[in-house]
């Protein structure tokens, strides 16, 4: 019956193209929260009144996070097709996908990660201070968990992002579901492996945001 409705599909190739979405997906989403992490918290401590106070760095900082922020990702691939082939020693591929997809995610989770620092209550921060912890010490035990939710929640948003990065990185040879749905669905006509392959694609990210939102409402306190 399945196989009347979707004559076109080929579960195998589905499968393998659904583990290469989920691989990109996974490995880039761990690169992303800890890169993004480390410039939000830079963006944050240097910036006025803050602990490593400094305007030259965090404006080179900012500038650098604005930049690749704003580079749409179909560009940022084509642009860092030197460095890639370079770092993975190939343009094709799901490890290919890898540094376009981290770049790119990395600096706009960098600013999700600064808006949550900046909306800790600065009387906790102060609190901290005045007992003579550490910088290290307020980060990680200020900071970082004092944010938490938030932190959860943005990566929960970029994670999303993510899937559909890979998704236009698959247009141009990165592998997965969207390499799937562009090569074997729409060059060749073939609708149904379009609509299959968009149908988990959906699916992974509904699962994404189900995991998400059930993190950010155990580490919620309020």
């Amino acid at each position: 019956m399945l196989n009347e409705l979707l004559p076109n599909v080929k579960w195998e190739k589905l499968w393998d193209a659904t583990i290469e979405t989920i691989y990109m997906t996974t490995v880039s989403v761990f690169a992303t929260f800890i890169i993004g992490i480390l410039l939000g918290l830079l963006l944050f401590l240097t910036s006025e009144g803050n602990i490593w106070e400094n305007k030259v760095v965090n404006n080179v900082v900012a500038a650098i996070v604005n930049i690749f922020r704003s580079i749409p990702f179909i560009i940022l691939i084509i642009l860092l097709i030197p460095f890639t082939k370079a770092v993975v020693g190939t343009i094709l591929g799901a490890n290919a996908a890898l540094p376009a997809l981290i770049i790119g995610a990395a600096p706009f989770y960098g600013r999700m990660v600064e808006i949550a620092l900046r909306e800790i209550d600065k009387g906790v921060i102060e609190a901290a201070k005045s007992m003579g912890a550490k910088t290290s010490t307020i980060i990680f035990k200020v900071l970082l968990p004092e944010s938490m939710p938030a932190l959860v929640s943005g990566i929960t948003v970029t994670a999303i992002a993510l899937v559909g990065y890979t998704a236009m990185a698959g247009v141009v040879g990165a592998g997965g579901l969207g390499n799937l749905a562009y090569l074997e669905g729409f060059q060749r006509n073939n609708n149904d492996v379009t609509f299959v392959a968009t149908i988990f694609i959906l699916v992974i990210v509904f699962i994404i945001q189900f995991i998400g939102d059930k993190i950010t409402n155990k580490l919620d306190k309020r």
